[in-house]
């Protein structure tokens, strides 16, 4: 039994809190959480019948604490997350790993350096959508690379922004980008490979915040593909999709719905009797109230720690990711086309040292 601690109880909690707290994951269970806002941490605890800690130094101190799911704002993670590793923990860390390379550096150095895993949410991954879509591209079915696309069309006001003074600014957070986008950046990265380059522009549209509500962006891959990138939380008066598309000289897949999560298109060139189940059994993930692709991940850091394997989204694929996002910012801010890999001159992504505070929304 792999025993979990919950570091921050803020909004991403209630996903993780329910599926660890619910007894969803097996060889997993929930002993402890950690807020400083009482409030928070007394909510978690007490719908779980777990403890509930306001220091993270007393929380981390526990012996009977495992791994810890680090669910802070994004600046406060290297602190949090290398706090746990010299406490000897494991961590689940939620999505982005940390807003500076030089941060996610520090991170998976200290990892190492104690021997515990880190594991970076990537949960969309574990869609059925997508992972029959990355079947078929293992399989070679699409053939070359031509262009792939994402699009984040979501709704967020300005009093999602009010819930906490740390959303939608520099040093702790970012924008829609880092934060709303960046598992479909990670999604088309991780399908189309490495990228050469990459060309941005952004605006703050609606909201009153530091950073940008809405960003376009082309990418130019390693192997030749074209991609684009379209993202804000400027949807109105409701979310409309968060999409990728996959257009290759053999097939064209396309994956929609609200988080990459149902098939719109299957087609390929070479058609096979199983793409016909594909459309009919896979095209949806399964009816789960608590959230598919979270549970999935869980399930496969459990089997990771129990069993030793290589985690999907390590501490080095989630810098991977960070860098492309780093690259946005910085071509965002000069206007001009950024070659990966670089190092970073104006992009402001965690511009400012973050102080303790530890609610995630």
């Amino acid at each position: 039994m792999i025993r979990f601690g919950l570091l921050g109880c803020g909004r991403i909690a209630k996903r993780h809190s329910d599926l660890l707290g619910g007894n969803h994951i097996e060889g997993a269970s929930l002993v402890a959480v950690c807020d400083p806002i009482r409030a928070r941490a007394d909510a978690v605890a007490g719908k779980f019948g777990v403890a509930a800690h306001y220091d993270m130094d007393e929380f981390l101190a526990r012996k009977d604490i495992d791994a810890v799911a680090v669910l802070t704002p994004s600046g406060l993670h290297p602190a949090h997350v290398i706090a746990c590793a010299k406490a000897g923990k494991h961590t689940v860390v939620e999505k982005p790993m940390a807003l500076r390379l030089q941060d996610a550096d520090d991170m998976i150095r200290a990892c190492d350096q104690a021997g515990v895993k880190m594991f970076i949410v990537k949960q969309n991954r574990f869609n059925v959508p997508v992972v029959k879509a990355r079947e078929a591209l293992d399989a070679g079915r699409f053939g070359k690379l031509i262009l792939g696309t994402v699009r984040v069309r979501w709704c967020r006001d300005q009093a999602y922004y009010d819930q906490d003074d740390w959303r939608g600014t520099w040093a702790y957070d970012g924008g829609v980008l880092t934060n709303q986008a960046s598992h479909h950046v990670d999604m088309l990265e991780w399908f189309f490979g490495d990228v050469v380059s990459v060309h941005a522009r952004a605006a703050t549209a609606l909201a009153n915040i530091e950073t940008e509500d809405t960003a376009v962006a082309t990418l130019k891959f390693r192997n030749g593909a074209l991609g684009i990138i379209e993202a804000t939380t400027a949807a109105r008066p409701t979310d409309l999709e968060g999409s990728l598309s996959i257009l290759g000289e053999k097939g064209t897949v396309e994956i929609s719905g609200f988080a990459v999560n149902q098939i719109r298109h299957w087609r390929f060139v070479d058609e096979l009797p199983s793409d016909k189940d594909v459309v009919e059994k896979f095209s949806v993930n399964p009816p789960n109230v608590y959230g598919f692709g979270h549970q999935a991940y869980y399930h496969h850091v459990v089997d990771c720690l129990e069993n030793q394997r290589a985690a999907l989204v390590d501490g080095l694929e989630g810098r991977k990711s960070l860098e492309l996002i780093s690259a946005l910012y910085e071509s965002i801010e000069t206007g001009e086309e950024v070659a990966l890999r670089f190092t970073p001159r104006l992009s402001r992504l965690g511009a400012s040292a973050p102080s303790r505070r530890l609610q995630k929304g």
